[in-house]
């Protein structure tokens, strides 16, 4: 009865329903009254059509969703046409030309379409066809075919297309919510500054003459650099790989700095197969340079720190620059001040898209006391790949640590 009511829950949250359930004691494992098992099977069959729908009617599985969907309404023939006018068929073929007529009738009238006595393979059948209106626009219509329409099956093909509206308004928000996440990424590629790149290239040029292997090194940081920022697949990466990155980013800008530029790394190994947003990390390390130490006269140290709490990482990044005011901080990633702290802004707002509101960026600062960010993300997510080389690699100086607390050397 327990896994019974368990799959009752399962299929009720992937078709967003909400059920209130009275316990029921019973002595086997049936579903129990003839109201339950229909219950449980109408939830399975939505649940299991749901995860075909999602990506349309025209690109998504629609012979897999319509045999469940056949299922559901007890037809003996289901078609989904798209606005397309493409019909995909569950069950007897020569209705097809009659459920493409009835679905472009019922997607420009808005209304569902009855036509009873229809012959097909020596035998007479009624079908019903309804619109399916996704956002208030068409986006094609159900067709049942039976061997008698009543009012009851009617109504049920109304409530199946709008469900099935649903389930298409879901995957365009799903891709409309990629499509931002992935312009956000390229929004934060175009924010790198020009003026490190020029830093970055004048400094490996004061030392090809009078240091060649440092330059090489320098050109091989640079690249590595470069490649990781604007990589064009995968919305994910490891911290593994940001501090990879970050180690690259942070030589560049060493050259630049000297001894100014100090920075302590803290990483707990648990934590470096997490997954998180690609470039969420970097850009935090980043604005404490340009905004923390660059102004700041003698330069400072940025502390980077991972360490595992469970079931969650928290990563942050400290300087003990000149700090930002408060006020000014709040109003920049409110989007208040577009062109203040571009950075922390983009990888505030992608957190929360991606884990909720409660995970976006922690910010301690004020003018003079320097900065503190922190980020805190789940070390489980399912159906989260990185999209990276497959392999989980650290920078070489943090290589084989258990707990780090050291100097990057140049």
């Amino acid at each position: 009865m327990l896994a019974a009511a368990g799959g009752v829950v399962a299929g009720a949250l992937a078709v967003g329903i909400v059920l209130l359930l009275r316990r029921v004691v019973l002595a086997s494992k049936d579903l129990g009254t003839d109201v339950e098992q229909a219950t449980y099977q109408t939830l399975h069959l939505a649940s299991r059509a749901a995860k075909h729908l999602r990506g349309g009617i025209a690109q998504g599985d629609a012979t897999r969703a319509g045999r469940h969907l056949r299922s559901l309404l007890g037809c003996e023939t289901l078609a989904l046409v798209d606005a397309g006018g493409q019909v995909t068929i569950d069950g007897d073929d020569p209705v097809r030309e009659v459920a493409g007529r009835l679905a472009a009738e019922a997607s420009q009238s808005g209304r569902p379409q009855l036509q009873r006595r229809i012959r097909a393979a020596e035998r007479e059948m009624d079908a019903v066809a309804s619109p399916i209106l996704a956002g208030g626009a068409p986006a094609g219509a159900i067709v049942a075919f039976a061997p008698r329409v009543r009012a009851g099956l009617v109504r049920a093909t109304g409530e199946v297309a709008d469900w099935v509206a649903a389930q298409v308004e879901l995957g365009e928000l799903d891709a409309s919510r990629a499509a931002l996440a992935e312009a956000e990424v390229r929004a934060l590629r175009a924010q790198i500054s020009p003026h490190f790149i020029y830093n970055s290239l004048n400094a490996i040029a004061s030392f090809i003459n009078t240091d060649p292997a440092k330059a090489r090194e320098l050109v091989l940081e640079f690249a590595d650099f470069t490649r990781y920022s604007f990589r064009r697949h995968g919305e994910f990466t490891t911290v593994a790989e940001e501090l990879r990155s970050i180690d690259s980013y942070l030589q560049l800008e060493r050259a630049r700095f000297g001894d100014r530029l100090r920075v302590t790394l803290q990483i707990a190994p648990e934590v470096l197969s997490t997954v998180v947003p690609f470039l969420s990390i970097q850009p935090l390390v980043e604005n404490a340079v340009r905004h923390g130490l660059e102004s700041k006269e003698g330069g400072g140290r940025i502390v980077i720190e991972a360490s595992d709490q469970g079931a969650f990482a928290e990563i942050s990044v400290e300087d003990d620059g000149v700090g930002m005011d408060p006020a000014v901080l709040e109003r920049a990633l409110a989007g208040a001040a577009p062109g203040e702290h571009v950075g922390l802004r983009n990888v505030d707002a992608r957190l929360r898209q991606v884990y909720g509101d409660e995970h976006g960026l922690v910010v301690e600062t004020n003018v003079g006391a320097g900065t503190l960010v922190r980020m805190r993300v789940p070390k489980s997510q399912p159906g989260r790949v990185a999209a990276s080389t497959g392999s989980v690699r650290v920078p070489s100086r943090v290589e084989g640590a258990t707990q780090l607390e050291r100097e990057v050397n140049a």
